[in-house]
């Protein structure tokens, strides 16, 4: 079996089905660090995915995963980090909410204890957990899903899935960060609402072991890779209003991320032309690390021989 695409949807889809016993290769046109995936933020949150009846239960699959990993932080790169979701209610969300643990009304918002996951340590891990299942991962370019050679192959292209199956309604929603030296900020933070007024913005704020990530843009078929001076002065900006010492922090990268937006996820099994199977799992936006092992499961379920 085959599987197309090395972020985390890709490495996490491949480790559920070596550690089920599947013989599973993954063929990713780029090495993990380099993918959307190791630019993610990256908080446990259904953020601009659906649809919601099925993100739920991924979500909720996933998060299940996450709190088990976070027991060992320095090797899987999850932890539990508490923060405040800006006007943000609990009777705004779906009937998922009720099952995360903690999750309360507060005066400024919706406060939570939510995994906060380091990427480029999760996808390390991810790595390395499939090679120990047997997998392997080896950097190929796919041009054609029907030529991969395997009898099963799963795709988890991400945004390339728009030229690969073809799919147009892939399209790319593009992020920008700020990391900047953390001046002792141990919460996160967010606030989807802008009172700037600026399109595709927001504010939020995410402290990780390599510094405190500042966010961010969510821009509608924006394809540029090169961060933006203004947008970065921007998100210092908001982010400093929450947190003056911001202002001052040193900053120590920039970061643009496309997301690989779906009006609905695409999970589900397809025949090839000659008979084999083709499992498609993209479309997953800004959440694919939310939704990670939930999905993975479910492609895995899609992949494996109809008894």
């Amino acid at each position: 079996m085959i599987v197309v695409g090395g972020g985390v949807i890709g490495l996490t889809t491949a480790v559920v089905l070596a550690e089920g016993g599947t013989r599973v290769r993954v063929w990713t046109r780029e090495p993990a660090e380099r993918t959307t995936s190791a630019v993610a933020g990256a908080l446990w949150w259904p953020y601009r995915i659906e649809p919601e009846a099925l993100v739920g239960p991924w979500a909720l699959a996933s998060l299940v995963v996450y709190e088990e990993l976070a027991a060992r932080p320095g090797e899987t790169g999850v932890r539990m980090v508490e923060g405040v979701h800006r006007g943000m209610r609990l009777d705004e969300l779906g009937p998922w909410a009720a099952r995360v643990p903690g999750l309360r009304d507060l005066a400024e918002g919706l406060g939570a204890r939510l995994p906060l996951i380091d990427m480029p340590v999760h996808l390390a891990w991810l790595r390395e957990r499939l090679l120990k299942a047997g997998g392997t991962v080896e950097e190929r370019a796919v041009t054609d899903l029907a030529a991969v050679p395997a009898p099963v192959v799963v795709n988890c292209a991400g945004l390339d899935a728009r030229s690969l199956v073809p799919d147009p309604a892939v399209r790319p929603v593009r992020g920008q960060l700020v990391v900047v030296e953390n001046p002792g900020i141990t919460t996160w933070f967010t606030s989807v609402g802008d009172a700037s007024g600026a399109a595709g913005a927001s504010t939020y704020l995410f402290p990780q072991p390599g510094g405190l990530i500042l966010g961010g843009t969510a821009e509608e078929d924006a394809w540029s890779l090169t961060p933006d001076p203004r947008v970065a002065d921007g998100i210092v900006a908001r982010c400093a209003a929450v947190h003056p010492e911001i202002a001052g922090a040193r900053v120590l990268a920039h970061r643009v991320g496309l997301r690989p937006a779906r009006d609905a996820v695409r999970l589900e099994r397809r025949a090839l032309p000659d008979g084999r199977v083709l499992v498609h799992n993209y479309g997953h936006g800004g959440a694919g690390v939310t939704v990670a092992w939930g999905c993975a499961r479910e492609a895995a379920g899609l992949a494996r021989p109809a008894d």
